[in-house]
């Protein structure tokens, strides 16, 4: 007798067996189904020794990414948001995305973004890049994937024992006292205060605030944010007056006490009609605004990477660990890669349905 059998791959198999007389056709059946198991399964081994051989194996989850072609993640110049992209990065890298971190500006990416040169953007804020954003998301070239779950502000900053030569302290006014400009100057402004502001690709309009509202400053940009910490703690260690930029959340003004300076308080209209606020010739007369973080990316993705951008969506942090993820980096002087790492390790329960 003769049995052919059509397996999944449509090439016909054929077995001779004896006459019908001395073996069942069920027993036939049985032993053609397990023949064929077993060149499936010997098939099987024989490629994935090869692949290993080669030094080649899939992704450890079982989808397959949908294209191979690199995601471009933005890295920049301050490590909390860094830390936030290599979680991600290494996260969609879990699912076998090729991941490539690629060196942009706070406000030039989302021109990149807009090109599609830059695929998923570092978080913007609320406070500095509330404009930038709403001219890519309205370009029709980026998308708005949604805060990030956490609330912000920055804006000036001082440590408490500058009231004492600034007396009037939180009210912006009190910044235009003589005896406040001569505290806080410094040789390289005198005889006007210094304000250490953050790196000049942050933006801020800090300029722009202190010529609408007539005071006394310099603005200094530090290289980095690392620099203008370091230039922060060292003034408070050695109690010398100092106003400067900083942020929530954020180490330094969780570690040190200290206030916001209080402006007049922001409106849309601040930035956009000379007429709001106190001085009806210019605009920025005011303080900055407040939000969150947002995230972005290329629309153009969406269609390549679909997966990978439904991840992205679903990131979520919340002020309290980013603040401790950055004191580590930043204080602790671990890596932003590592701390990234270590996050990840012991909060799978957090980031897993991400990924689902």
């Amino acid at each position: 007798m003769i049995v052919i059998v059509r397996n999944h791959d449509y090439h016909r198999s054929v077995f001779s067996f004896p006459k019908i007389g001395d073996t069942s056709t069920h027993d036939i059946i049985e032993e053609v189904v397990m023949l064929q198991r077993t060149r499936r399964f010997m098939a099987a081994a024989v490629i994935a020794g090869l692949m290993a051989g080669f030094g080649f194996m899939p992704p450890a989850n079982a989808e397959t990414p949908e294209s191979k072609e690199p995601i471009k993640l933005v890295i920049m110049g301050y490590s909390g948001d860094n830390i936030i992209m290599y979680i991600y990065g290494t996260l969609i890298e879990k699912l076998g995305y090729n991941v490539e971190y690629t060196p942009a500006d706070y406000l030039g990416q989302f021109a990149g973004l807009k090109a599609g040169d830059l695929h998923i953007g570092s978080p913007g804020w609320d406070t500095t890049a509330k404009a930038a954003m709403a001219d890519a998301w309205g370009s029709g070239e980026v998308l708005n994937m949604g805060n990030m779950g956490i609330a912000v502000n920055e804006d000036w900053w001082y440590p408490m024992y500058v009231k004492d030569v600034c007396p009037g302290l939180p009210d912006w006014k009190a910044l235009l006292e003589p005896d406040c400009v001569e505290a806080l100057s410094v040789a390289e402004t005198a005889p006007k205060a210094r304000f250490l502001s953050g790196p000049i690709e942050w933006g801020g309009h800090d300029a722009e605030r202190i010529d609408a509202l007539g005071m006394p400053f310099e603005v200094i940009h530090p290289g980095s944010d690392g620099a203008l910490t370091a230039e922060f703690t060292a003034a408070i260690k050695r109690k010398q007056p100092i106003v400067g930029w900083t942020w929530e959340p954020f180490w330094l003004p969780a570690l040190y006490e200290g206030e916001f300076v209080e402006w007049p308080e922001y409106e849309d209209a601040c930035y956009d009609d000379p007429s709001w606020g106190p001085n009806p010739e210019k605009a920025y007369d005011c303080g900055r605004p407040r939000g969150h973080m947002w995230k972005s990316a290329w629309k153009g993705g969406e269609s390549i990477w679909p997966k990978a951008y439904d991840v992205w969506r679903n990131f979520q942090l919340d002020g309290k660990t980013m603040g401790e993820m950055v004191y580590t980096s930043d204080v602790d002087g671990v890596p932003t890669r590592t701390v990234a790492e270590q996050w990840i390790e012991a909060n799978e329960a957090t980031w897993k349905p991400w990924l689902e």
